[in-house]
């Protein structure tokens, strides 16, 4: 803080702890805003704590209950709750015939279904083999090509085309070719089995979109084509409709098939693949022939999720309660650096418990997160189609305020829900997750007026309700304690999550300023004791030197009265 400083040396006092313990005092009350700094970053750090596991809940939740998917490259995307494959189960009498599932919005009845024909893309290959020499790794020596002789053929399908032109041909093999064709990407496979000693050529998409042609200009002294006509080189043939072998024409359109399907009196069904959504029902076509699809109410696989879900929401509501109950110890203030000096890490670390204890305490933010979210539970569904509007007709309630206990968890009640689900397990599900009106849903909620947003809530599923009031309660804890290293985490929960804490707060929240302000007022006063130390010196060094001015005069009288002869 100041330069070298020797004193003392003529009053024999110990100045530098003189000015040591007169800068302590001084000292305190920088210790002071320090503890009001460290007492902001703790209560900081608990908001940011509390709103990772509000986030947290709502994604583990969401995937849980299949409302949201991750695909392979980590992406995470929200899905429809008509999507869901927990809510009805479905069964085929012949599973040789196909496949199925069923999502939410599936009928349960039972289906005919006749598979008439099996979608299909179109394929070549060669009638026979097709290499004339022994060496493969050229096209003149396979085909008995001639070196001047020039391939020139385009292959175009529905997504693109590709041109193969090339001369010199013994520097050109036969998997140049195949690379090229497959290189190019526009929905064709090629293939030159080398054991087999033939070529084939296909589409890759099934069904009648599913279009190539092909243009062969090539010119070969042996005569023919490449590629098509009854003397190509590569000898491909197709098989038509009829099951006979043909030969590739020249600036022919040929197609895969549709599949071809009769679902109940619904007749005449195509595809493009094997893979048919009908009535939200996914079959999955295997062969042609007849079978029988019975879609049922999945109650245990309804029940299992929805008790999940409680379980998930409980122990939230545990945690979030804890915070608001924990004890405050009121003595127990930040360490200053002094302190800690003093005390064992264990001795810090069982000190720093207590200190960071209840600085949430009743907090009027998380309570507010709480009530929105028990209220929004346990009011009534507008709207609805069905049998229930009230958490309460399915068997599930909340628990009552007790001693001890904040309440807010929800009981289920098992043999309620469980009826609940057999006698209409669709409006179960609308009463958990319908979705407000189209004019309120597509709406962000900063641009709905304070009655828009009292309509869309209440025409709101219990579940979305939920996550739309807790989404709501993190952005107010987001202004307050700012986002942390969980931006991310909140752009998953909510993709505009962030826009207003960056329109409105500048993306610094309301603690970040008041730390701003001790920062400054922590300079302001460092300044200051500088300065008063600098000023305590300086009054020892002007005492010592009027002390050693009044020790040199005192012995120089004293030299002049011990010199005078008496």
């Amino acid at each position: 803080m100041s330069s070298l400083r020797i004193g003392g040396l003529a009053s024999g006092m110990d100045i530098d702890q003189l000015v040591a313990d007169m800068m302590k005092a001084e000292r305190k009350r920088v210790d002071v805003v320090e503890q009001n700094k460290t007492l902001l970053q703790w209560r900081q750090e608990s908001y940011q704590n509390l709103n990772r596991l509000v986030a947290n809940f709502i994604l583990d939740s969401k995937k849980s209950l299949g409302l949201s998917q991750t695909t392979t490259s980590g992406t995470l995307f929200n899905t429809s709750v008509n999507s869901l494959d927990w809510v009805k189960t479905a069964s085929v009498s012949n599973s040789s015939i196909a496949n199925v599932k069923a999502y939410s919005g599936a009928v349960q009845g039972t289906y005919d279904l006749k598979v008439i024909r099996l979608a299909s893309n179109w394929s070549a290959a060669s009638s026979e083999t097709i290499s004339v020499g022994e060496r493969i790794d050229n096209l003149v020596e396979q085909f008995g090509l001639s070196a001047d002789d020039t391939l020139d053929f385009t292959i175009t399908t529905d997504q693109g085309s590709v041109n193969i032109n090339k001369t010199n041909l013994e520097f050109v093999s036969i998997h140049d070719i195949v690379n090229e064709i497959n290189q190019a990407d526009i929905g064709v496979k090629a293939v030159y089995d080398y054991n087999l000693d033939r070529f084939f050529l296909q589409t890759i998409q099934t069904g009648a979109n599913s279009t190539i042609s092909i243009i062969d200009n090539s010119t070969l002294t042996s005569g023919g084509k490449f590629i098509t006509g009854s003397e190509n080189k590569l000898k491909l043939q197709y098989v038509d409709a009829e099951g006979v072998s043909q030969d590739l024409l020249d600036n022919t359109t040929y197609a895969g098939e549709d599949a071809l399907i009769d679902f109940g009196a619904a007749k005449g069904i195509t595809q493009s693949t094997n893979t048919v959504l009908v009535n939200n029902l996914t079959i999955t076509l295997k062969e042609t022939g007849t079978t029988t699809i019975k879609v049922d109410t999945n109650v245990s696989g309804i029940y299992e999720k929805v008790t999940a879900f409680v379980e998930q929401y409980n122990e939230m509501i545990d945690k979030l309660n804890a915070e608001l109950s924990a004890k405050r110890y009121s003595d127990y203030k930040p360490l200053t650096d002094e302190q800690r000096e003093e005390m064992s890490e264990k001795q810090i670390e069982m000190w720093e418990e207590k200190a960071k204890s209840g600085l949430l305490k009743n907090d009027m933010l998380l309570e507010k997160m709480l009530r929105s979210m028990r209220e929004g539970l346990y009011e009534a569904v507008a709207g609805v189609t069905g049998k229930y509007n009230h958490l309460t007709n399915i068997g599930i309630s909340t628990e009552g305020y007790a001693s001890g206990s904040r309440g807010g968890k929800l009981v289920i009640d098992s043999v309620k829900l469980t009826q609940a689900i057999e006698k209409d397990a669709d409006s179960v599900m609308e009463l958990l997750f319908k979705t407000p009106d189209r004019r309120l849903a597509l709406k962000s909620e900063s641009q709905l007026t304070a009655e828009e947003l009292k309509e869309k809530r209440s025409q709101s599923g219990l579940i979305t309700r939920l996550y739309d009031n807790a989404i709501a309660a993190m952005k107010d804890v987001i202004n307050q304690a700012g986002t942390g290293n969980d931006t991310e985490l909140y752009r998953n929960v909510s993709s505009t999550m962030l826009i207003d804490f960056v329109s409105d707060y500048g993306s610094i929240s309301n603690i970040e300023r008041d730390i701003k302000r001790l920062n400054n007022r922590i300079d302001t006063l460092n300044q200051y004791l500088m300065k008063r130390e600098t000023q305590y010196w300086n009054q020892f060094m002007a005492m010592e030197k009027a002390l050693n001015q009044m020790n040199q005069q005192s012995a120089w009288l004293a030299q002049q009265f011990g010199g005078g002869g008496f």
